[in-house]
């Protein structure tokens, strides 16, 4: 009956709010693509290591996570007291100039498209819990370039509002605040470098935002990636609570519904940027997206101004509901052979690596796409030697690696695994925004074992060719 009765619910919500991330709408790759801004935050993420384009498809937007949840998705809680639309309001009056009756009624608005999923917020109120008792929390944010602060700047990125948000709230606390936004990564590149990091800061609270990095045509590996990533974090010895954010680019394109599938069948909650901002612009007069982004993707001054609200909001609710709130530790519903697959992924770095021969390969002292100390092979003339090969040892079930796209003199890299013939790399980026790490997904085997991972450097004879791996990716 119960189950029954939440199916009648469901769809009456969804008849009642049919702009909720609904219909059959889609955006092409090349508008996806159309800003080199918005490049910078949707990472060319294929399993594909030979293609380099941004979308060959499109995206799909389908029905809420929360209305088609399978029977293993663990059920919302339900909270008596309702979000308060204070400090939506407040923002959206300071950054877009609406009147207090306005920004009250665009506040309540985007209320009622602000949680894609309720999920269920025991560990959040925990870590509500250590800041009302004056302890230390760690807040840890995990995403591309928008978590990174792009389109807005160091201080006052959505990241860094939420954490000065938790410090007013909670003087007595002694609040730590930790941005791990990379742009240009997606929940691929997410879930190798969790451990060094996030989880190496001990969280307590955890946001993770990778909706408009990751791609739709790559939905299998994305719901993968972003499962091992939330179950990763969530056992880890200090118990995080997990907020996910959904993004969006201008035309609506953000792969949401995959991560929020994710989001119920974990009970983890996620607050939907996308639907909430989608919804308001539809219907505000006077208000478009040049008002609250620069691009086709990255929010502003303005636009982190109101997803920290939104963000904020969110956590004032959890608050309001302490007393209602049953804190017994959630546990996590079976995930199966597919689900555990990169729930203990880890990234070797170049530092980590002990080669068995470098080749052409040099390790450089330098930062490139978020990641340190790369090796590099480079031919002033696109020829490399015999014995250019660079090979690593590594123990691993599944292999990948992380390498450089490059604007100028990009090369090729013939990959082996176990002296099998994997791919080869093509890390050309000519005329795209600018360099980026990227990653290639390589070999899986049933179980783990020790193999011996190979990259032969190419280039285009007669012109200068260089290629750059920046990190392996192992689970």
């Amino acid at each position: 009956m119960k189950k029954f009765l939440a199916v009648l619910m469901a769809g009456a919500m969804v008849l009642a709010m049919a702009g909720c991330s609904g219909g059959n709408s889609t955006a092409s790759g090349s508008e996806a693509s159309s800003a080199d801004s918005s490049a910078a935050d949707s990472t060319v993420s294929t399993a594909d290591a030979n293609s380099i384009s941004a979308s060959d498809g499109s995206a799909e937007v389908s029905a809420p996570a929360t209305a088609e949840a399978d029977d293993s998705s663990v059920e919302d809680a339900a909270l008596p007291n309702a979000m308060k639309p204070d400090l939506l309001s407040a923002a959206i009056q300071n950054r877009l100039g609406l009147d207090e009756a306005a920004s009250t009624a665009a506040a309540e608005q985007m209320l009622t498209k602000l949680m894609y999923n309720q999920g269920n917020p025991a560990r959040v109120a925990k870590a509500i819990q250590k800041l009302q008792a004056g302890e230390e929390v760690t807040v840890a944010f995990l995403g591309g370039s928008i978590t990174q602060g792009t389109g807005a700047d160091n201080d006052n990125c959505y990241a860094a509002l939420t954490a000065k948000w938790i410090e007013e709230q909670y003087p007595g606390a002694k609040v730590n605040y930790v941005n791990a936004g990379i742009g240009a990564t997606g929940s691929y590149i997410g879930v190798h470098r969790c451990d060094n990091d996030v989880l190496s800061k001990d969280p307590d609270l955890v946001f993770i935002d990778f909706s408009v990095n990751d791609e739709s045509q790559n939905n299998n590996i994305n719901k993968l990636t972003y499962e091992g990533l939330i179950r990763k974090i969530w056992n880890y010895t200090t118990a995080p609570g997990v907020i996910c954010v959904a993004m969006t680019q201008d035309n609506g394109t953000s792969v949401q519904d995959c991560h929020g599938a994710v989001c119920a069948k974990l009970g983890v909650p996620m607050v939907s940027y996308h639907d909430a901002m989608l919804d308001f612009l539809d219907t505000q007069d006077g208000v478009q997206w040049s008002d609250i982004s620069g691009d086709n993707i990255h929010p502003n001054l303005n636009g982190h101004a109101i997803l920290s609200a939104m963000l904020t909001t969110y956590l004032q609710y959890v608050t309001d509901n302490l007393d209602s709130i049953d804190t017994t530790d959630p546990v996590l519903p079976d995930p199966g052979e597919e689900g555990a697959k990169y729930e203990k992924a880890q990234l070797l770095t170049t530092d980590d690596a002990q080669p068995v021969s470098t080749g052409a390969f040099q390790q450089k002292n330098m930062d490139f796409g978020g990641f340190k100390n790369p090796w590099i092979a480079k031919s002033s003339d696109g020829t490399f030697g015999d014995d250019s090969a660079l090979v690593i040892e590594v123990e691993a079930q599944n292999i990948g690696i992380l390498y450089g796209m490059l604007t100028n003199n990009a090369g090729l890299a013939d990959v082996y695994v176990d002296d099998e013939f994997i791919t080869t790399i093509n890390a050309d980026f000519t005329g795209g925004w600018g360099n980026y790490v990227q990653f290639a997904e390589l070999k899986s085997f049933d179980e783990s074992g020790k193999h011996t991972l190979k990259l032969v450097p190419r280039g285009t004879e007669g012109s200068p060719s260089a290629f750059y791996l920046s990190g392996i990716t192992i689970s």
